[in-house]
């Protein structure tokens, strides 16, 4: 493929029908089918940092403007779908000297545990990954990205959140009014529930007393596909700054199942967190339209002593009953909760709870 301003095909004698369609399509949808690694926000403790991604052989190009337009924003959201793997790709992973290969599974997706010759200072911390060409020589990086990995300040708490339906209004309980919201609205255009972000800029200033803020993780049942879209639109909604834990790639034939990613991997993502800290106390966000409550309440049940808080949103009225008897099991094991409606009341109980000051 050639730069702008220059001729797609040099020799136009010598290319196919078939390849001219789909250098049109793929420059229509703003996709393109050069190798991409895509590294996504890690983190880390003294002795390891864990790093993850996907490479592709065909992907999505950043958005550059929003328009609020349907037809734009259902071809920017079908276009994240229309990702192909680079199934079984070496990768290698470098962070100063320390260097670490693996190859990717059948999605393209790679993760590492990279351990650490001393431990780094608080912040974020930058990693290079290359897909390596196991064909060639001599070896050719055929491509590279760079991502972040996060050591996190020595803070009292740690937060995990849900996405969808938690801070993002998502629909979710229902396939339709989901579809249609995630197809024709885009990251600029959608709106979060009213006083969730000031709720959680206060929980990243709880009892921290070193002038820094809680780190933020989010873990949601939405797929990869959506990294970008999710990323942005907290950015722009001005939620604290976090980590991503998102769930398994999914195909343009799957949109209808997006945000329907299997729970128990849900679980063994927040789990993975709170084994990585194992001396911070945890505050858990969700919501009651999927599996949240169950799972927070199976957290609860194996980590009491590093659960300080469950907030769960009630969004979907016909769990309400279910979704009290689990938060009561909570409130059994030690653990403070709320099951709240609207933000303020959410705010309100940490305060009362001395969470947070007034």
């Amino acid at each position: 493929m050639k730069e702008f301003g220059q001729p797609p095909f040099p020799d136009e004698r010598k290319i196919s029908l078939k390849a001219k369609v789909k250098f049109y399509f793929l420059k229509f949808l703003r996709l393109t089918d050069r190798p991409v690694v895509k590294v996504y926000r890690g983190f880390g403790n003294d002795e390891h940092l864990k790093v993850y991604g996907h490479v592709f052989r065909r992907s999505a190009l950043p958005r550059r403007k929003y328009r609020d337009i349907d037809f734009v924003n259902l071809l920017a959201v079908i276009r994240l779908f229309l990702v192909r793997p680079y199934a079984k790709a070496l990768v290698r992973v470098r962070y100063g000297e320390q260097v670490m290969e693996v190859l990717a599974d059948n999605d393209g997706c790679f993760q590492v545990e990279l351990p650490l010759a001393s431990s780094l200072s608080p912040g974020w911390h930058r990693v290079l990954v290359q897909l390596i060409s196991q064909t060639l020589t001599p070896e050719a990086v055929l491509a590279e990205g760079e991502g972040h990995v996060l050591i996190p300040h020595p803070t009292r708490y740690m937060c995990i959140s849900d996405i969808d339906d938690t801070f993002l209004v998502s629909h979710s309980a229902t396939i339709t009014k989901r579809l249609l919201v995630l197809l024709t609205e885009n990251a600029h255009s959608r709106m979060p529930f009213d006083g969730v972000v000031a709720h959680y800029k206060m929980l990243a200033e709880a009892d921290n007393g070193l002038h820094v803020s809680n780190p933020f993780f989010y873990v949601s049942s939405s797929e990869w596909n959506l990294y970008d879209y999710i990323l942005e639109f907290s950015q722009k909604n001005g939620l604290p700054d976090g980590v991503y834990r998102l769930s398994k790639l999914k195909r343009l034939s799957q949109v209808l199942k997006t945000g329907k990613g299997k729970h128990h991997t849900k679980f063994d993502r927040i789990v993975q967190i709170i084994d990585t800290y194992p001396t911070r106390q945890f505050i858990l966000l969700g919501d009651d339209s999927q599996e949240d409550p169950i799972i927070y309440e199976s957290i609860v049940r194996q980590y009491s002593q590093q659960i300080r808080c469950v907030y769960i949103r009630q969004i979907h009225i016909e769990h309400k009953v279910r979704t009290q008897s689990l938060m009561a099991q909570i409130e059994e094991q030690g653990v403070a909760s709320c099951y709240f409606v609207h933000s303020a009341d959410a705010r309100k109980h940490s305060i009362a709870i001395g969470l947070v000051g007034r």
